[in-house]
């Protein structure tokens, strides 16, 4: 009898042991990774695209923190479409807190030391700050800032993120289209561009435009945009938001690597903003909505037409370089067109100028026009220089068409903008792992969120003046 009592003892101790053994199987390993993605209240499709790609520096789990709703759905559908994705599907795995009190739930729990953030702009600032102060990383989408009030608070967190060691960094995807790194890569060569004019208010030395869509298709889905989106209040008027891309490229084309001082560098010589109507059943096609909500009917005119300030245009002087920066909303483009960019760097020498029309199937293509050199001598001038730009970026051609030479990219180098924001986030990825960012970086944001807010202000008593 006390045998068989030891052998069922035996037996239990065995059996307790296997599940034991079977439970640490099933527990996933601990990862190694030092960085730990936090998404908070994404409710821009940005946020989804930060995760198309995975990251050998990042955790696979995510936490998610979010307010209950349609875009905190869509973004989870969008991960879930990235696993399950036929080619190089990823492997996020989503934990979520779903509440009004999401970000103190966050801070709280502080399950990440990277907070990514990309959504209605009203309190983003103050998101940004309060992550900040927790001890927190921060990747944010653009505008981290849409008022002069912004402002002084995102100042408070550049501040308080250097005394934590913290790195704070927008997403400036528009640094890695083709196009505009060859741009500002021939404008360092003398030889063909000579010396970038210094330019007058009326006619810059650097001039970026760019024209967006209400209507798009992001991930091969027709994009439903939350109604907040149409609401400047919340989103940011366009010469707050769109427009922060464009004096990003303006600085970093402009005065590469340098530190700017928006207190000493910038004068704001004009700026203006004006709306683009939409009716309701363009409203209704894009957000799926039945009604213009509450917070929109201040916006209404004519008992059905949305008037939003999506506009706006800026001159302005950084250092002794006149630029001019706008920006326009559509609401769809024309068949077989997405959004648009042109852009001219006027030389001593040379222009290089970057079109996206019709003419060029609306695609970015970059072209280099003589100034104050003849055509012959354009050529020659390019020929002789153009290893400096083969070097880095093999296969580009120069081919001759009337009055100006095109620079022929492969299509190797022409990613699309989504991919673009794995570029940024592998780019800050490697900041963290440095524990910096480079020594203009937070000097030349600041001036970036300096002029596009300070421009707003002018552009509304301009606007109140008419």
């Amino acid at each position: 009898m006390k045998k068989i009592y030891l052998q069922l003892i035996l037996l239990i101790f065995i059996l307790i042991s296997c599940e034991t053994s079977q439970k640490k199987e099933q527990e996933p390993m601990q990862s190694n990774s030092p960085f730990q993605f936090m998404i908070l209240s994404p409710g821009h499709f940005h946020a989804g695209l930060v995760l198309k790609n995975m990251y050998p520096s990042v955790d696979t789990t995510v936490y998610l923190y979010a307010p209950e709703g349609p875009e905190t759905d869509d973004f989870l559908n969008r991960i879930k479409q990235y696993n399950t994705r036929d080619e190089n599907p990823t492997a996020w795995v989503t934990e979520i807190y779903r509440g009004p009190d999401f970000l103190d739930k966050m801070i709280a729990e502080k399950q990440g030391n990277v907070m990514v953030t990309a959504g209605n702009n009203k309190r983003k600032t103050e998101y940004i700050k309060a992550a900040i102060d927790a001890g927190i990383n921060v990747l944010a989408d653009k505008p981290m800032a849409i008022d002069v009030d912004d402002f002084e608070l995102l100042k408070s967190a550049f501040e308080a993120a250097e005394a934590n060691d913290l790195l704070l960094y927008d997403i400036m995807t528009e640094r890695y289209e083709i196009t505009t790194i060859l741009q500002k890569e021939f404008s360092q060569i003398d030889e063909i561009f000579g010396d970038l004019l210094k330019g007058t208010p009326q006619e810059p030395s650097i001039t970026k435009e760019s024209v967006h869509h209400f209507s798009k298709v992001v991930s091969g889905k027709p994009l439903v945009r939350p109604s907040w989106f149409f609401d400047v209040s919340q989103q940011g008027e366009g010469i707050v938001d769109v427009t922060t891309h464009l004096v990003d490229l303006i600085q970093w084309e402009c005065y590469p690597e340098q530190v700017l001082n928006y207190e000493e560098d910038v004068e704001i010589m004009n700026a203006k903003r004006w709306a683009t109507e939409l009716t309701f059943n363009q409203f209704n096609k894009v957000t799926k909505m039945e009604s213009y909500p509450e917070f929109l009917l201040k916006d209404v005119v004519n008992d059905s037409l949305l008037n939003v300030y999506a506009n706006g245009e800026i001159t302005f002087r950084l250092k002794d370089t006149y630029a001019k920066a706008s920006v326009i909303w559509n609401y769809e483009a024309p068949e077989g067109a997405g959004d648009t960019h042109y852009s001219m760097m006027r030389g001593s020498k040379a222009n290089l100028i970057i079109r996206q029309g019709e003419e060029q199937n609306f695609t970015p293509e970059l072209y280099i026009e003589p100034n104050t050199v003849t055509m012959d001598e354009l050529k020659q001038n390019v020929e002789t220089n153009l290893a400096q730009i083969t070097n880095n970026y093999e296969g580009v051609t120069i081919s001759e068409e009337e009055n100006r030479l095109k620079v022929n990219i492969p299509e190797k180098y022409r990613l699309g903008h989504e991919a673009h924001f794995g570029q940024v986030a592998e780019k800050y990825l490697d900041f963290l792992n440095k524990g910096k960012l480079p020594e203009w970086e937070v000097p030349n944001m600041l001036t970036k969120y300096y002029i596009t807010t300070h421009a707003l202000e002018i552009a509304k008593i301009n606007t109140s003046d008419q």
